[in-house]
């Protein structure tokens, strides 16, 4: 565990390289959360539409959510999303344009919270 999606808009497609954009973003949650190399779970949702702010300029956007089990503290979280937006630019691509970037590390309820690996 953690479970961590990033929402980009459409326009960052061709030269996003998620892979790499993916394994680094676990390996910094290992280093800076403490997290399981094997419990990261990143996925990636392509928004085909964003608007960011209120005039004409068009920015892609790129959203990271990381949800983690409750226990680390609001530094370990904040150092996290700095990194996070420290790494993104060197996955974006030359020709990313302006991109608005967000990180948001919030708390899972583990109760709640069910994983399984499945066949194979």
């Amino acid at each position: 565990m953690p479970l961590i999606t990033v929402d980009y808009t459409d326009r960052l497609a061709g030269s996003f390289d998620r892979r790499g954009f993916g394994l680094a973003l676990n390996r910094l949650t290992v280093k800076l959360l403490d997290a399981k190399p094997a419990g990261c779970k990143t996925r990636f949702r392509r928004t085909e539409e964003a608007v960011v702010g209120a005039d004409a300029e068009t920015f892609a956007l790129v959203v990271v959510e990381v949800a983690v089990f409750p226990g680390r503290s609001a530094e370990a979280k904040a150092a996290l999303g700095e990194a996070v937006l420290e790494a993104l630019p060197g996955y974006l691509g030359a020709g990313a344009g302006p991109v608005q970037a967000a990180v948001h590390v919030a708390e899972l309820d583990h109760l709640s919270y069910r994983s399984a690996t499945l066949g194979g």
